[in-house]
């Protein structure tokens, strides 16, 4: 590769994290409304901010009426954790995982759960396993979109309406992104920061009635903590699901919450929140078609996510290095970018393979991801040229 000229057009807003992820267009502390603030989440005015969030979030989502839609505790992390403490061990299991999140959840299932009955489908980074395995007269436990490696299910074909188990879909990094198929899905979660820009610490919990049928008739034979209990005397907790969460949340949290719902819904819903990411990711896709040096990790193309776009260094001088080396070498971009005030946070994922993992959800800019092209070229061109000085 010949010397390439710093790029002169920068980015206008370099963030490019996939979580927490970068604010919506236009977006200000100035904008939020403090009137909550400083008061008791169990207050009117508290609990009808905390109702209107649950309401706009069916509204924006497209969920269904039936479903209970509730904010709980710990971001998705802890909405997966209550889902699959709260409604697993009442008949096998399925656990499908390919990359670190849904290997995270294995971890709990198998080696904390410690249930017996627990089957796991496995596919190594940049695949999907083979969805044909799963049983569904199980449980079955699966990401919609894995963060950490840039594969996504297409769509949910492969689950059958007349299921005999619970799907439990980690989506976090999907929802208000990706059309999520409820019929098809009796939990889902997700979490605030990631394609709507919010803050961190709270989760969503979005459960099917098959789902609240399960938590009104199983009684799991471990202990449940307080912050993981959905259900009082055998009855669902409704209030849980009208506003009333099961620990203090953070007031200013949820007004951020409301101010990216309603921006959501004043560019046009989750129609246009796909777009705006679909034609994000299109913009990384096509550098990547006429690239000779970088590559999607994700192999097959209707498996790539249009959030958490996850890339491969491809060129032969990198990948003949030893793994520390081209760790090393995909760190040293990043940091060239950082120091340049181009790119934050655009390393992959501490557990996933060396390379670059870029956030394209609605609240970029395509403009800003079109600006930072260029400098991808420019940074390998650097480091490329320092590896082989120091050869």
């Amino acid at each position: 590769m010949t010397a390439i000229s710093k790029p002169a057009l920068r980015p206008a807003i370099p963030n490019f994290s996939s979580g927490p992820c970068t604010k919506r267009p236009g977006w200000s502390a100035a904008a939020l409304d403090t009137s909550a603030l400083g008061r008791s989440h169990r207050a009117k005015i508290g609990k009808d901010k905390l109702a209107k969030a649950i309401e706009l979030t069916r509204e924006v989502l497209e969920g269904p009426a039936d479903y209970r839609i509730g904010i709980v505790p710990a971001s998705d992390t802890g909405a997966v954790e209550i889902a699959m403490w709260s409604l697993l061990g009442a008949r096998g299991v399925d656990m499908v995982a390919w990359e670190s999140f849904g290997e995270g959840w294995v971890t709990d299932v198998v080696k904390q759960l410690k249930l017996a009955d627990a089957r796991v489908i496995r596919a190594d980074y940049g695949h999907l396993p083979d969805l044909a395995q799963i049983d569904f007269d199980r449980d079955v436990v699966f990401t919609w979109n894995g963060t950490t490696s840039g594969v996504r299910v297409p769509n949910a074909d492969f689950i059958p309406a007349d299921r005999k188990g619970l799907t439990i879909c980690d989506a976090t990094s999907a929802a208000f992104a990706q059309r999520l198929d409820f019929a098809k899905l009796d939990v889902v979660t997700f979490s605030w920061q990631k394609v709507l820009g919010g803050e961190g610490g709270h989760g969503m919990l979005i459960l099917s009635p098959r789902a609240v049928e399960r938590l009104e008739t199983y009684k799991p034979a471990w202990p449940l903590p307080k912050i993981f209990r959905l259900t009082s005397g055998g009855k669902l907790s409704e209030g849980i699901f009208k506003g009333e969460t099961i620990n203090t949340p953070s007031m200013l949290c949820v007004e951020d919450y409301l101010d990216a719902l309603t921006w959501a819904k004043s560019i046009g819903g989750l129609d246009a929140l796909i777009k705006r990411a679909d034609a994000n990711f299109a913009v990384i896709d096509g550098f990547v078609q006429q690239s000779d040096w970088l590559g999607h990790l994700a192999v097959e193309p209707a498996t790539r996510s249009n959030t958490s776009v996850c890339l491969s260094i491809v060129d032969p001088a990198v990948t003949a290095l030893d793994n520390d080396a081209q760790a090393a070498f995909a760190k040293g971009l990043v940091a060239t970018l950082e120091k340049e005030g181009v790119a934050y946070d655009i390393g992959a994922y501490r557990d996933a393979p060396p390379g670059l993992r870029i956030w394209t959800g609605a609240t970029v800019e395509r403009s800003d991801l079109e600006a930072l092209m260029p400098w991808l070229d420019w940074a390998f061109a650097s480091q490329k040229a320092a590896l082989k000085a120091a050869a």
